[in-house]
């Protein structure tokens, strides 16, 4: 995999809104907090353009506009997103990828943004990052400190370990397994089946959370990804805040228990990644380890410090 170049402070970074518009408010507070991490901010020209009924091929071209300028201007050196919504997988296969291979940098989100996540990272050998998004992760109501300690990395190049001091994990099947980290949101996991972006989780550890889905759905998407193929040759499955509550947190728990029952692969929940805050972030593409005795996650770091990649 090809990883982008670490942040420099005063680096040129891009926020676009591929997946809908932000609250304005909320941009401009998460902004200024990526300004007081040393990054110069440029916002893409059609961040707060709304989606209308009649202006859908439209609204997909600006979306893809705002998101090639980024990827093809050589001093901008990251690419975040505001907030998820809804449509990114209508732009994947309008994207040049050999334009993204060409010039590597950080393109980082969650939530809807998955799509383009495994897309870029599939079709380009990109490594990407599965992280808190501007809008809706760093306004004033929502940011921990937590959260914002995701980005050191970006600067540093340091590898990440996630252990039961971020938050306490829960051990579902015991075991190790060693991979390239991969995976997101389950709805838009479930949703890239059969398409050429396709999560491959063979000889990987698998990234899996979502928001508020009753768990009969969770049930069924993991029985399609199941059935698709997807856990043949799986190393290893992470488990992130589902953000499910009563009642229904404890139907959910009973279906990853009996889903991952007598699993091959060690199993592991309770990782604040996705919609939880706090939200870590962490790079898709590299190489990671999942241990049970403790439980635990190890990962490569997902930039180089040198500009050779």
């Amino acid at each position: 995999m090809i990883k982008p170049p670490a942040l420099k402070e005063g680096d040129r970074v891009a926020v676009i809104a591929p997946a809908g518009p932000p609250d304005r408010e909320h941009l401009n507070q998460g902004i200024r907090v990526l300004e007081e991490m040393g990054m110069n901010v440029v916002i893409g020209r059609h961040v707060f353009d709304v989606e209308e009924e009649e202006e859908l091929t439209a609204i997909d071209q600006k979306r893809l506009t705002d998101l090639e300028e980024a990827l093809c201007d050589p001093d901008i050196r990251g690419i975040f997103c505001a907030n998820g919504g809804y449509g990114t997988a209508k732009i994947a296969d309008m994207i040049d990828y050999e334009k993204v291979k060409s010039n590597p940098k950080i393109f980082w989100g969650y939530s809807d943004i998955t799509y383009l996540l495994n897309a870029i990272q599939k079709s380009s050998n990109l490594v990407t990052f599965h992280g808190p998004m501007v809008a809706s992760d760093l306004n004033d109501e929502q940011r921990t400190k937590e959260t914002l300690s995701s980005f050191s990395p970006l600067f540093t190049g340091e590898s990440i370990t996630y252990a039961s001091h971020k938050s306490p994990l829960n051990t579902l099947t015991h075991g190790k397994g060693e991979g390239h980290l991969v995976g997101g949101n389950l709805t838009l996991l479930t949703n890239g089946l059969g398409t050429p972006y396709q999560v491959d989780a063979s000889g990987a550890i698998l990234l899996i959370e979502d928001v508020a889905e009753p768990a009969f759905r969770v049930d069924l998407m993991l029985t399609h990804l199941k059935q698709a193929g997807v856990f043949n040759d799986v190393q290893g499955v992470v488990l992130g805040d589902f953000q499910v509550e009563g009642e229904e947190f404890v139907r959910l728990r009973k279906v990853l228990q009996n889903f991952f029952a007598g699993a091959s692969f060690p199993v592991v929940e309770n990782f604040h990644i996705g919609h939880c805050q706090p939200n870590y972030g962490v790079p898709l593409g590299v190489k990671s380890k999942l241990t049970t005795s403790p439980p635990q996650l190890v990962i490569d770091s997902g930039v180089t410090k040198s500009m050779e990649v």
